[in-house]
């Protein structure tokens, strides 16, 4: 079974700016601040390649994840992760990508950015079941303080 889920923020801050946290490593420096027990980088420089391995806070369901950065696009702004071992894959499923895309916000002339976040996955057909446990909510937040830490830096 294959699902995808996405989700859009503006971000009252130029594309550019936005692209340099959202397209770089420094958006897990963020997320490990405030949502992760630990982010380490396991290998890479945060170009493609590199693989970091998030440890979640206990009670978040699942321990850790390695991902690998498997896309960067600077001139369309856009990265792709996917994980490849623990996680989501310890619960039936095969494809766990995650792409963030930066563009400009069509509807705002004062150079506000719109980040779009969109997850991927395929799940064995026995596995079907933990579809559900896919969710933006975790997103949601780290977009929350990525965007917090983007204006306060403005």
């Amino acid at each position: 079974m294959f699902g995808s889920l996405s989700e859009e923020v503006e971000v009252k801050v130029p594309v550019e700016k936005a692209w340099d946290l959202y397209g770089s490593i420094k958006l897990g420096d963020i997320a490990a601040k405030h949502i992760l027990e630990r982010l380490d980088v396991i290998e890479g420089d945060g170009g493609v390649g590199t693989v970091i391995k998030i440890t979640f806070k206990p009670g978040s369901g699942i321990s850790y994840y390695n991902e690998k950065y498997t896309m960067i696009d600077n001139d369309n702004m856009v990265r792709e992760t996917e994980i490849v071992e623990g996680g989501y894959l310890d619960f039936g499923f095969t494809l766990y990508r995650v792409r963030i895309e930066v563009k400009d916000n069509p509807n705002d002339k004062t150079g506000s950015s719109i980040v779009k976040i969109t997850i991927e996955y395929e799940v064995k057909e026995e596995a079907v079941d933990n579809a559900s446990l896919v969710t933006m909510e975790p997103f949601l937040v780290l977009m929350k303080f990525a965007n917090e830490h983007l204006l306060s830096s403005a």
